[in-house]
């Protein structure tokens, strides 16, 4: 590598390294969190499904906004007490986990006040392989400290068939709402 190069590589990670250094990272705690979903059937039913098992994170950029990460486990999605409903949930037709285990959301950088006051975080949300930029729209929050105090409520809805998952049209609507209700593990204190 010539001295040049090397040079820029020196300049770039001592730029880039502030920055990291002032992101901070809050996992979504999984024994507080939930995360289900619910579709209408074609006769007016709801369906009620979660995902027992997944993985989160806030990250706080260096400018002050958030980010939201999250990995649900497809291959533990369920649709409690329905043995056979969850089977074919997991199967072919619709998550597919055989193939994808894993249904993931990457939000675009937000304004931490959305967690407060409510609105919309953007993001990509994979599906199958399928990624789509998707909304969550946030409840307002009823607490000073969302997240800690009270849970994060967030929904959205998407399309189904825009995921490949065009089965069972007579039977299931194609609109799938995601409910996320959140909760952060609180930060141990630094010690002196």
């Amino acid at each position: 590598m010539s001295s040049w190069l090397r040079w820029c590589a020196w300049l770039a990670l001592w730029v880039a390294l502030p920055c990291l250094a002032q992101q901070q990272v809050h996992s979504i705690d999984p024994a507080q969190s939930r995360f289900g979903f619910e579709i209408k059937t074609r006769f007016g039913m709801k369906v009620e499904g979660l995902f027992p098992r997944f993985r989160g994170e806030v990250v706080t950029l260096d400018d002050g906004r958030r980010q939201v990460r999250f990995r649900l486990d497809a291959t533990q999605v369920e649709i409690p007490g329905k043995d056979r409903y969850t089977s074919w949930l997991r199967g072919e037709d619709f998550f597919d986990v055989g193939q994808y285990p894993v249904v993931e959301f990457e939000s675009l950088p937000y304004l931490a006040e959305v967690v407060k006051q409510g609105g919309d975080v953007v993001g990509n949300l994979t599906i199958r392989g399928i990624t789509h930029l998707e909304t969550l729209h946030v409840s307002p929050s009823e607490c000073s400290r969302p997240g800690y105090d009270c849970d994060v409520i967030s929904r959205g809805t998407v399309l189904r068939g825009h995921y490949g998952m065009n089965a069972w049209q007579m039977a299931l609507g194609d609109r799938v709402t995601f409910i996320l209700r959140g909760r952060l593990q609180e930060q141990e204190a630094p010690r002196p």
